[in-house]
């Protein structure tokens, strides 16, 4: 008998969870799931410490209500920001910075609003409101589930900020000064902001900024840098002549691995 009821407790502290939170909260959108999938915490405790650990807040939580206007929007940020230039959001990405998928595991919504508000190192100023920076916290909570639990990834070389770093490459002196971009083999390269961000150049998820939303390959990045205005009459920028060793150098540099 005794035995019997020690089986039979966890699942009667499971049903307890399930009532816990409903003792303080009046029940939502009860046919689309449950509390702790959607909020987190721990439903098993009535202690406020306890069931409010890591607590998915309100405004984040609209990532498990598919159609919802915040999820609607974020995911919009996402491609028009171009994201996944440099993160894997959904599956789906550059593997230049973190992996998006990855952060909901190991951090709190609160905390990734708070990183992409103070951009890390790099990182372009997007100069997002707090709504939008909401909506895209959502966006990535829902691509992380979307994505599920993958196993391991390849690992990575880790790039530490150097002010010597790679100083002596084609894209530092052609590029450098009037653009800013990630890259593999060197970690962060360039210093200006007077031209777009390269990262991703060549892959699917850079933004459509070519004719008939075209993506860049090396004919045309050539061609580009003989004569922009070939390309582009309104272009700004100068032609930068290169050697054949130059050109494939900086073709190594914008080479990027791709999540799909």
């Amino acid at each position: 008998m005794i035995i019997a009821c020690l089986l039979l407790l966890p699942a009667a502290e499971a049903f307890a969870g399930r009532v816990a939170c409903l003792r303080c909260h009046k029940p939502h959108y009860t046919g689309r799931g449950t509390c702790i999938g959607c909020h987190r915490g721990d439903g098993r405790s009535d202690r406020l410490a306890i069931a409010h650990r890591d607590l998915i807040q309100a405004r984040f939580s609209w990532f498990a209500i598919a159609g919802s206007q915040p999820l609607q929007r974020g995911e919009k940020l996402l491609v028009s920001f171009a994201c996944r230039r440099c993160h894997t959001s959904a599956g789906k990405g550059n593997r230049l910075a973190s992996n998006l998928d990855r952060l909901p595991m190991n951090t709190t919504p609160q905390k990734i609003f708070e990183a992409i508000k103070s951009q890390a190192l790099f990182m372009p100023d997007f100069s997002f409101d707090d709504r939008q920076i909401t909506d895209l916290v959502n966006a990535i909570l829902a691509g992380a589930v979307k994505a599920g639990r993958s196993g391991g990834e390849t690992p990575q070389v880790v790039h530490f900020e150097d002010m010597k770093r790679h100083t002596d490459n084609v894209f530092e002196k052609q590029c450098g000064p009037c653009h800013k971009i990630l890259t593999e083999a060197f970690g962060a390269l360039g210093k200006g902001d007077m031209g777009p961000n390269l990262s991703g150049l060549f892959s699917e998820h850079y933004p459509a900024t070519l004719k008939d939303n075209g993506r860049w390959t090396a004919d045309i990045l050539k061609k580009w840098l003989e004569n922009p205005r070939k390309i582009s009459k309104n272009s700004q920028m100068r032609p930068i002549p290169l050697k054949k060793d130059e050109f494939e150098q900086l073709l190594a540099i914008l080479a990027v691995k791709t999540e799909h």
